[in-house]
């Protein structure tokens, strides 16, 4: 279903966006979460039109030998066979260098036919040096030199290749992550007015760029927020933004580009309710709401799990609140649909190590991004407690999975003294470490283990959705209370917390309470209480996949943040 381009009212800007498997332009959740986004909105037929950069060598593909450590390299793809070319170009101007920018489409189709163009910009052109060929060649690589020159590309250089290319009609500009704030200030250099007014905020139009402006933040720590020295932003940006504009920017000695959007936004949002709570001691001068993140179902949804609720739930795909009928699924043919995505993980893992994972066995999933406040290590705190815990109540096998940005000495160390755990535990406790984690191998992993386990350091989960994917596929998650799990955890009956809901984590109770936990319900569950366990399988999907799902999301966008007035 063709939509005329002044048609399309909302653009939606992100750094990264995850569409497919061999599509690397995406790190990890906040790409995940944009193309789940998009390709929700078409099939909703909301009008959206989205902007990241290319990336030619993607994030980077990871590479760990036997003792844990971690290499990278390029992570190329067929692009120019998945991509359109677009015959348009603009140009912005970085460190006093004309940079020309162009286009590639991709198209996210939904159910309806609706389509949803997706831009990916790319400065790889010959008429750019050699220096401004490479700023759309890497994910969060380089230095801060290299994240402005980026961010230019996404925020300015993407509004006017949006405006060159037709969309004229934008009401709301959406933000997700603060990385393309820049076009904040594109717009407002546009209503500068000319009758000579000294005061900034007469001179330019804010409440009429504040309006047109949506911001999700997604980072509950200070230090995860882009903030840059105020000259070299004016030295990079040049003659692309005023630099009275630049200077009105500037909080507490830096360019913060989360506190432009959140000064400039109508709309502002956390990504689960305890990171809106969160964001608003961090930033209590604003006024920041909620929309919990989701997961689109038809994406993550085993094969052998979709045949059962195509069976059962009829056109469940279309909205996803239907999968609160999951009861009536017969106990028999949801734990076959499970065995069957189980097989499918453990023959894919054994084939590629030579490992020894069994369907008989429990087996916990964990993957997150390799940073020390997920706290992989919480599972291994004490490992005479888990041996004794596998020999008197039943066996366990673990599947990991998790990069490190190649700069995080912290993130690659991490690995390492994982690996060495896999080692001192070999024997009694299979333990796989996945290898380079995307899509792909998400979507054999998470339907395929049997509960999922998330650690986080509290308050630093702004929501994680890894644990909804889990949901979908009937495997209950374990998992400290953050994040989205705080409205998702019903104990005992969508999976189980960790440590208590106090505002800070204590190693040491988080880990006594894992292991008590596992010890005295889960296990004993699983292995002697099957009908049990086949119930906490089922309310995990018509509780939580019903709801924490990209339909329920973005029909709270629309209604909360986008408001689109018809013409």
């Amino acid at each position: 279903m063709e939509i005329r381009k002044k048609d399309r009212k909302v653009a939606y800007f992100s750094m990264e966006i995850g569409l497919e498997p061999n599509m690397p332009t995406y790190a990890g959740g906040l790409g995940i979460l944009a193309g789940d986004t998009l390709k929700t909105c078409a099939d909703l037929n909301v009008p959206v039109v989205a902007v990241s950069l290319l990336y030619r060598d993607g994030y980077f593909k990871q590479h760990l030998d036997s003792d844990g450590n971690q290499t990278e390299s390029p992570d190329r793809w067929d692009y120019d066979n998945k991509l359109e070319l677009l015959p348009e170009k603009v140009v912005v101007s970085i460190s006093g260098r004309d940079v020309v920018i162009q286009a590639w489409q991709y198209t996210v189709k939904g159910f309806t036919e609706f389509e949803v163009p997706v831009l990916f910009l790319d400065t790889n052109l010959p008429e750019n040096t050699d220096q401004d060929r490479i700023i759309t060649q890497k994910l969060y690589q380089g230095d801060h030199s290299m994240r402005i020159s980026q961010e230019i590309v996404l925020g300015i250089g993407g509004l006017k290749m949006l405006q060159d290319l037709g969309y004229k009609n934008i009401k709301k500009h959406h933000l997700n992550e603060g990385h393309g704030s820049f076009l904040i200030l594109e717009l407002l250099s546009d209503t500068r007015l000319h009758h000579g007014k000294s005061d900034l905020r007469e001179l330019y139009d804010f409440e009429e760029v504040k309006h047109s402006c949506v911001f999700t933040t997604h980072t509950p720590v200070a230090a995860g927020h882009d903030q840059f020295d105020p000259q070299l932003v004016k030295d990079i940006i040049g003659k692309n933004i005023n630099s009275e504009l630049l200077d009105y920017s500037v909080k507490n000695g830096k360019i913060n580009m989360t506190q432009i959007a959140l000064a400039n936004s109508e709309y502002v949002n956390g990504v689960a309710k305890k990171h809106a709570f969160v964001s608003k001691q961090m930033f209590p001068e604003h006024k920041i709401a909620s929309i919990t993140n989701g997961i689109y179902c038809p994406f993550w949804v085993h094969p052998g799990m979709q045949e059962l609720f195509d069976k059962y739930i009829p056109k469940w795909f279309l909205d996803p609140t239907d999968l609160r009928h999951a009861m009536i699924i017969p106990d028999k043919e949801l734990w076959n649909a499970h065995i069957k995505a189980k097989k499918d993980l453990i023959d894919f893992v054994n084939t590629k190590y030579n490992s020894n994972l069994s369907p008989d066995v429990f087996t916990i999933g964990f993957a997150r991004r390799a940073a020390e406040y997920k706290r992989v290590e919480l599972l291994f705190s004490d490992i005479k407690k888990l041996k004794s815990i596998v020999k008197k109540v039943g066996k366990i096998q673990i599947v990991l999975a998790g990069k490190a940005h190649p700069q995080d000495g912290g993130g690659k160390g991490l690995i390492k003294r994982v690996f060495e755990k896999i080692k001192e535990l070999k024997g009694l406790i299979e333990i796989v470490y996945l290898e380079n984690y995307n899509i792909e191998i998400a979507q054999k992993m998470v339907p395929g283990v049997d509960i999922w386990l998330n650690t986080p350091l509290k308050p630093r989960e702004a929501s994680g959705t890894s644990g909804m994917k889990a949901a979908l596929n009937g495997v209950p998650q374990f998992s400290i209370l953050d994040g989205w799990w705080i409205e998702g955890c019903i104990e005992g009956l969508t999976g189980w917390s960790i440590g208590t809901n106090e505002k800070e984590s204590n190693w040491d109770e988080d880990a006594k309470d894992l292991y008590d936990k596992l010890e005295k319900e889960i296990l004993p569950i699983f292995y002697n209480k099957k009908s049990e366990w086949r119930k906490i399988m089922k309310y995990s999907i018509s509780f939580n996949a019903s709801y924490f799902n990209t339909h329920r999301m973005v029909k709270d966008y629309v209604l909360n943040a986008y408001f689109i007035e018809s013409e």
